[in-house]
């Protein structure tokens, strides 16, 4: 039982390290017992803590210094446990392999090497050097993966701190239009930067963190300069830093905001197009890495392999590694370094979340039928229920039963709500589908998993290989009905977002034109959704039977809102949103809207086109690897065949002949054909999804635009199997 007290330590360890992962209660337990082994060791103050808070401040962790630090040590402690029980049984087995014996190895070795010999005398050492092998093996073991955990943890603080600067410059120039435009509405600046801090799902990480600053004057009564000193101060990004010192000190010198504002936006409208330059160079670089690095490189090193194994030795255990788990995770790891160190030219995902979060009460769209869909919390004025009744006074002391009646139907309400999306989503299954397009693997996996069961050739044996023959013909297929419906939906819903996106500059223009004749709003959009607009003519003419329908211009655009789902379409409804609560006249913030609009379709434009060339690169790439595992099926080893009977011929002529008949050619008879052409084809399916994917990635920045090229790439190698026998 002794021997397995290592084991008890080891499983102890790592459950302790895996524990927060489980439950909550078990991550406050182990919060609890690092705060009482370290907590007042982390606690003193020294500058390599100082900056260790500030780095937790960059990256917005949810915990205090001295839980994290603590929990930081506490982890590196376990892992150090961890590693030195492991140490002790590399120990064990570093033993057990040199069982063989002084006597033999001296044998086996020549004179000058007799020497090693003694390394095998370790097995023979006593009990002090036996304990000291075991310390020295434990402690290094066990002190490297405690060092590797502790710096482990701060160094993804760090990683996360650098992504949260890359996200808040990527979404900084929206941000400023938006509080620009704001501004030029008449609204003051503290309702300006409140407005900001209300909108933070729909402009990203810049409005997040400018949020801070809020929540610092409307908690703490700090004031504004300060406030945004310390913005400036603790964020991880050097651009937002100087536009916060620069705002604190235009606010103290009593300069105006709206011209310092708009002398920002100009700047950051002329530093987005640099910048798309040097993320579109960028791009170009990991093009050209990618398909050098990742598709050459794996097709020279199969084609040499191929050729090893069929002339010399069989080298089919080394493809499979090569093949199965070299490029899938060197794929892998791409895709996840390209999405780490770019930055989207429009960061949708913060604004996608935003609008599914906002739209929890509305995935129906608003019709005539629906008048008295769930108005948005944010359209609706304090102190109202969203029946237009006053407030009830739930938190009132004095009027408990009322509270707990109020509290009561708010959840009844709740669970009304959550039913009617449901009976919504049944009503309309294909705009689920749409919006959600990763919703039809609940329809299309269990049909793969038939298909393949219906479908899969019989097992004559019980190799590997012939297992995986019965059934990878139908997973490819399956494989290929999975991602072709996934493709489909959600180009569907993408191209149409796209085509209403497109109109949205000559909306929000014509908007302003009429407004600035000294039409009402309501006027002003009832003459707009008359004109041709494309796409978004049918939402305009939904949203103003809305109108009609009785429910007020908020309302009706934060329901067109929700049903486009679009951060453009996201960013323009809630600038005109608050520029109608401050004024009516919010033709110069439409104008503003507009511009950003459209320099944010420029810059996507510009990137397409642009990457549209590696796009094509990466396709005739993956084409040449295709034909490249054609030619090796097709010429390559019937040449080799053919010279292999050949030299067996005229060995069986005798004589001389017989001697030096099969040359190179003699291992031939020997090797794996069946194994070879089996990688050739997994090999080529592979390294379709793989390319398909990361050109998506690339191309049009989105790794889900990627799947409808895996198709195309996976269709191809299908084909191309079927025709050169592979299958």
């Amino acid at each position: 039982m002794i021997r397995f007290l290592p084991l008890v330590a080891l499983a102890a360890a790592l459950g302790l390290l895996l524990a927060p992962a489980v439950s909550r209660r078990a991550g406050l337990f182990v919060s609890r017992l690092a705060l009482s082994l370290f907590g007042d060791y982390v606690a003193d103050e020294s500058p390599r803590k100082q900056d260790q808070r500030e780095l937790l401040r960059s990256a917005h962790a949810s915990t205090t210094h001295r839980v994290y630090a603590s929990k930081t040590l506490l982890y590196a402690g376990a892992a150090g446990i961890a590693g030195g029980m492991l140490g002790i049984y590399a120990a064990a087995g570093l033993l057990y392999a040199l069982e063989v014996g002084a006597d033999r190895i001296e044998a086996a070795l020549p004179t000058g090497l007799a020497f090693l010999a003694d390394l095998a005398r370790l097995s023979t050492i006593g009990v002090g050097e036996l304990f000291l092998l075991l310390v020295f093996f434990s402690g290094t073991l066990g002190a490297t993966l405690a060092l590797g955990v502790y710096y482990a943890r701060w160094f993804v603080l760090d990683q996360r701190a650098h992504e949260r600067g890359a996200r808040i410059d990527a979404t900084l120039p929206r941000t400023v239009a938006f509080v620009y435009a704001l501004s030029r509405s008449g609204m003051t600046f503290p309702t300006v930067m409140n407005t900001l801090a209300e909108n933070e799902d729909v402009y990203g990480e810049a409005a997040t963190e400018l949020g801070v600053a809020v929540r610092d004057m409307n908690t703490f009564g700090t004031d504004v300069l300060t406030a945004l000193r310390r913005v400036a101060h603790h964020t991880p990004s050097e651009n937002l830093e100087e536009f916060a010192e620069n705002l604190a000190s235009v606010l103290g010198s009593g300069r105006s905001i709206s011209e310092f504002l708009n002398d920002q936006y100009d700047r950051y409208q002329e530093e987005s197009e640099a910048q798309q330059e040097q993320y579109l160079e960028l791009l170009s670089t990991f093009a050209e890495a990618y398909v050098t690095v990742l598709v050459a490189g794996p097709l020279f090193f199969i084609t040499i392999l191929v050729v090893v194994g069929l002339v010399i030795q069989d080298t089919v255990p080394i493809l499979r590694i090569v093949v199965y788990a070299g490029v899938p995770l060197a794929s892998a790891g791409f895709i996840v370094y390209v999405d780490s160190v770019t930055q989207p030219v429009d960061d949708s995902t913060t604004a996608a979340v935003g609008s599914d979060e906002r739209d929890d009460s509305a995935d129906v769209p608003a019709d005539a039928t629906d008048a008295d869909e769930t108005v948005d919390p944010t359209a609706r004025p304090i102190g109202t229920r969203p029946d237009g009744g006053p407030a009830s006074p739930a938190g009132n002391a004095g009027d408990g039963n009322a509270g707990d009646r109020w509290r009561a139907d708010r959840e009844r309400l709740a669970q009304y709500d959550r039913l009617q999306r449901l009976l919504g989503w049944a009503r309309r299954p294909t705009r689920l589908l749409l919006w959600r397009p990763h919703t039809s693997l609940a329809v299309t996996l269990p049909l793969a998993a038939v298909w393949i069961w219906s479908t899969a050739t019989p097992i004559p044996t019980a190799s590997i290989d012939a297992l995986v023959r019965a059934v990878d013909d139908a997973l490819v297929q399956s494989t290929i009905l999975v991602l072709a419906v996934y493709a489909a939906l959600y180009e569907i819903q993408s191209r149409r977002t796209a085509r209403i996106e497109a109109s949205v500059p000559d909306f929000l223009d014509r908007l302003a034109s009429i407004n600035e004749a000294g039409m009402t709003v309501v006027e002003s959009l009832d003459r707009v959704r008359r004109s041709d607009l494309d796409d978004l003519t049918p939402e305009l003419e939904r949203t103003w039977r809305d109108v009609e329908w009785g429910a007020d211009v908020e309302s009706a655009l934060y329901r067109m809102e929700r049903r486009i789902k679009s951060p453009l379409v996201s960013r323009s409804v809630a600038l005109i949103v608050n520029a109608m609560q401050a004024s009516g006249d919010i033709a110069p913030v439409l104008n503003i809207a507009a511009d950003e609009a459209r320099a944010t379709r420029q810059l996507r434009r510009e990137r397409k086109q642009v990457m549209m060339t590696y796009l094509i690169v990466i396709y005739i790439s993956f084409l040449v690897f295709l034909g490249i595992i054609a030619s090796l099926t097709l010429a390559f080893i019937p040449a080799i065949e053919g010279a292999n009977l050949s030299g067996a011929t005229a060995g069986m002529g005798g004589g001389v002949a017989s001697g030096v008949g099969g040359g190179i050619t003699d291992g031939l008879g020997e090797a794996n054909v069946d194994g070879y052409e089996l990688i050739f084809y997994h090999a080529a399916v592979i390294q379709g999804v793989c390319s398909g994917l990361i050109a998506g990635q690339l191309g049009e920045g989105d790794l889900r635009d990627g799947v409808k090229h895996a198709v195309i790439l996976l269709v191809v190698t299908y084909v191309a199997a079927v025709a050169i026998g592979l299958i």
